[in-house]
């Protein structure tokens, strides 16, 4: 009996190029390389007994599983899926499985260029160039200056350390930061105020929430720096949205490296695209090739040990 495997949002073509080796017998890969939405997404899903979810990229809430009535397992890359309704998977039959990953500084390793790429106005400079000019920005040292983290904690703990080895002073801040802990990294603790106030790179690494949603507004963005940068490698609604494009526009700060966003993919309207002093990249921190062959592999597993009666890094919620 054919098992219909539908991958979604393989942009890079990933599916057909790692061949997935020790896939069951019998399993039809189909993998759709532009995002879906709405009715276009449940025609691709349609008969499909296995969705491979590329990361948070498309939701799957409770009217999409109603959609969806041949549908017996999930599987997200990751460890964990916030654009999944577990409960409502429950309901409607599904079994959501996880997968594992490499060790990785893959997203603090992408952070680190959207910085050295704003500092020094790299994407400027570079079209002058290829356009038959020459230098006319001047960059700013990193040495000696402050990085300010927002979080602290396994990515945050990473670009305190390559800031260091910058020799960048480092302060950081979140909710509930243990300053003897931060010491401990050689990291100074700081209050929210003081972290925007005074650093002149700011980055976020705070996991999505209902405490985070909306945490960067127009009083953080206003106490920065005009000479400060802020970036942002983990989701796009931590930083209050109108508030950000107000600061691009108007100069509160010097700029905004950004890989994440409200709405993936970022739309074509978007004002961000026509604000000439942000940096931006399509969400690729997590993606390095040795990460996506892991969780791709992983992704095999879970359909075995699922079409085996014993699914592994199963979800759910609570």
């Amino acid at each position: 009996m054919a098992l219909r495997v539908v991958a979604l949002d393989d942009y890079q073509g990933l599916v057909a190029e790692y061949r997935l080796d020790g896939q069951p017998a019998g399993a039809q890969w189909t993998a759709i390389r532009e995002h879906l939405a709405g009715d276009d997404l449940v025609a691709a899903l349609n008969g499909a007994d296995v969705v491979v979810a590329m990361r948070e990229r498309t939701r799957f809430g409770r009217e999409l599983f109603a959609r969806l009535p041949d549908l017996k397992l999930l599987v997200t890359t990751g460890r964990a899926n916030a654009a999944i309704d577990l409960n409502a998977a429950a309901e409607h039959g599904v079994t959501v499985s996880a997968t594992g990953g490499p060790r990785s500084a893959n997203t603090a390793e992408l952070t680190w260029a959207l910085i050295l790429s704003l500092v020094r106005h790299l994407p400027a400079e570079t079209a002058a160039v290829r356009s038959g000019g020459w230098q006319h920005t001047v960059g700013m040292d990193l040495m000696g200056a402050t990085l300010g983290l927002a979080g602290l904690g396994r990515i945050g703990s990473q670009m305190a350390r390559i800031g260091q080895a910058f020799e960048m002073d480092v302060i950081a801040w979140s909710q509930h930061l243990d300053p003897a802990a931060a010491a401990g990294k050689g990291v100074r603790a700081v209050s929210q105020a003081e972290l925007f106030a005074t650093a002149d790179v700011v980055s976020i690494h705070l996991v999505l929430s209902d405490r985070t949603r909306g945490l960067v507004t127009e009083r953080e963005l206003r106490g920065m720096k005009p000479t400060a940068y802020l970036v942002n490698t983990s989701r796009g609604p931590i930083i209050e949205r109108a508030a950000l494009l107000r600061a691009l526009q108007e100069g509160w700060i010097a700029g905004a490296g950004l890989d994440v966003y409200d709405t993936e993919p970022l739309p074509p309207n978007d004002p961000l695209l026509n604000a000439t002093n942000a940096l931006l990249t399509p969400h690729l921190g997590y993606v390095t090739a040795r990460t996506m062959q892991t969780w791709y592999a992983d992704a095999v597993d879970d359909i075995a040990a699922w079409l085996r009666g014993a699914p592994i890094r199963v979800l759910t919620a609570g």
